[in-house]
């Protein structure tokens, strides 16, 4: 079937998300296919931060901390993420970043395990999920092997040696989707633990963490959850392990009375125990109403328009660019993400081309152009525009240019 503009605008006529655009501050002349790396601003983000700045900090100044209810905000912002993410209220908590989380929670789990000596993931899994664990055992005098294996030869890995399976649900590069319940069922049959990352996943998909019976999870603010640059992470641990799951970095806020200022350290009861500092209120505050977003959003509906936006825009690209570019991400939308990755040799200056012409999209190396899709604020015919910019740098050889050769710091 060819896909004609017209079609692309009737469906965003029809689309049940459509009134949500509104609420985000979206630059006129940009198509935006990049909220998988960094969301865009909500309004009423705009509007919280001036109020947590000019007033709860510049006029409210300590006393914010109980009169505008800083100190619950770890715990607030947690327990309006666990809807997104099908987790208990009292299961998530939102703290430091998702690398810091993850070095925590696979502390945690390997206490849980005495005696195990494993921590499954897969090579190409996002670096710093492996540098975390790469980092956590060489603190352990290397008691802990860090191994990884291919996707489909994880079941047969999965042995009474391991402890801890870690995976992203959703992988950075690929946009392959992995069966949360079918490897948490498998690792557990085996005695081991779950730690799922869901960077790419909270917000774009329809997650159950308990459905899955996941033991653990982590994520980041900045993407589908449109936190900011540098949001603060979330956590989660299911509710039978916040007993006896202890993470080691033991700072105050995790203290089972930080303003006692005992020289001994007791852990919290529940989630508050995985607070290390003080909590950043202005990365808080920010997430707190893209997260407010969010969770008006019929899930249901973000997971159809998510998987029918990657669609028309295979679709597109191969209507449009011929067979120009390799197919990264698997065609199949129920094994797919919210973002699309393609190939070419040329794919860095391909993008950059892109987003001179305000098309943004980004890389990963070695090539792959990535595009991701989130549905409260990308329309249909959005990836019409954005297609054709791509099939027209393509024809012309734009890309070729040496402006578009030089990479920057960040890609």
């Amino acid at each position: 079937m060819t896909i004609t503009r017209a079609m692309l605008e009737a469906l965003d006529k029809g689309d049940p998300l459509a009134p949500f655009r509104d609420e985000f501050d979206l630059p006129p002349d940009v198509l935006y296919l990049d909220g998988n790396s960094l969301g865009v601003l909500p309004k009423a983000a705009k509007a919280r931060m001036v109020r947590a700045v000019e007033q709860e900090w510049g006029r409210g100044l300590i006393r914010s901390w109980n009169e505008a209810g800083w100190i619950d905000m770890p715990g607030r912002v947690g327990a309006a993420i666990a809807g997104l993410i099908g987790a208990h209220a009292d299961e998530v908590i939102v703290a430091d970043s998702t690398s810091v989380n993850i070095f925590k929670l696979a502390a945690a789990a390997l206490r849980l395990r005495p005696g195990r000596r494993i921590i499954l993931s897969e090579p190409g899994n996002f670096p710093t999920d492996l540098y975390m664990l790469q980092g956590l055992t060489m603190f352990l005098g290397g008691a802990v092997e860090v191994r990884t294996v291919a996707p489909a030869d994880l079941p047969t890995a999965l042995t009474d040696e391991v402890a801890l399976l870690l995976l992203t649900q959703v992988h950075y590069k690929t946009g392959r989707m992995h069966d949360m319940a079918d490897l948490t069922a498998r690792a557990h049959a085996v005695g081991a633990l779950t730690l799922w990352d869901l960077s790419h996943s909270a917000g774009a998909l329809e997650v159950n963490l308990n459905g899955a019976g996941a033991d653990f999870a982590v994520g980041c603010g900045y993407k589908y959850l449109n936190g900011g640059p540098g949001a603060p992470a979330f956590l989660f641990v299911a509710r039978r392990h916040q007993a006896d799951a202890v993470q080691p970095l033991s700072g105050w806020m995790g203290h089972a009375a930080p303003f006692a200022f005992d020289d001994t350290y007791r852990p919290a009861d529940g989630m508050r125990r995985h607070l290390c500092g003080t909590p950043p209120i202005l990365g808080l505050s920010a997430l707190e109403e893209g997260v407010a977003i969010m969770a008006r959003a019929d899930r249901s509906h973000i997971r159809e328009k998510s998987q029918r936006l990657g669609d028309l825009f295979i679709t597109l690209v191969e209507q449009m660019c011929g067979d120009v570019f390799g197919l990264i991400s698997p065609r199949e939308a129920g094994q797919r993400g919210s973002h699309v990755s393609l190939s070419h040799l040329d794919g860095y200056a391909i993008m950059q081309a892109l987003i001179a012409r305000g098309v943004i999209g980004d890389f990963r190396a070695p090539d792959a152009l990535r595009f991701g899709f989130t549905p409260l604020y990308l329309r249909y015919v959005d990836l019409w525009e954005a297609v054709a910019h791509l099939a027209n740098i393509m024809q012309s050889g734009e890309y070729r240019q040496d402006r578009f050769q030089t990479k920057a710091a960040v890609t």
